[in-house]
């Protein structure tokens, strides 16, 4: 289960405006690589909505079956906001809902199964 916890407003390139919904998944332990100790995290993802403002502010705190899985992409640079620091990322989180985990969890690519 994942749970919408804000939303934000968006403008495209042509001007229209949309909103998107931030979902955050279960509290999961991560260890960093830095110092080797675990700390508890919950990954996020933005998902883009039809929805109007009134709306989207209503729908914080309710939950949704799937989750926020990390999905591989392209490399491309990222502004780490506390610090300024830009790094490269090659992953992004996405809101994947069950039918989708059940697609991506079972499918093989063809170079394998030959």
């Amino acid at each position: 289960m994942v749970t919408i916890v804000d939303y934000k407003n968006h403008e495209r390139e042509d001007g229209e405006k949309f909103n998107i919904l931030i979902v955050q998944g279960g509290v999961e332990a991560v260890k960093s690589k830095e110092t080797g100790k675990t700390y508890l995290t919950a990954r996020t993802a933005r998902v883009s909505s039809t929805f109007n403002e009134v709306t989207c502010k209503s729908l914080v705190g309710n939950q949704l079956p799937g989750e926020v899985k990390k999905v591989e992409t392209e490399p491309y640079e990222y502004t780490v906001k506390d610090t300024g620091e830009v790094i490269t990322l090659t992953h992004r989180f996405e809101y994947m809902d069950v039918q989708e985990q059940i697609v991506q969890d079972n499918y093989i690519e063809e170079e394998a199964v030959v």
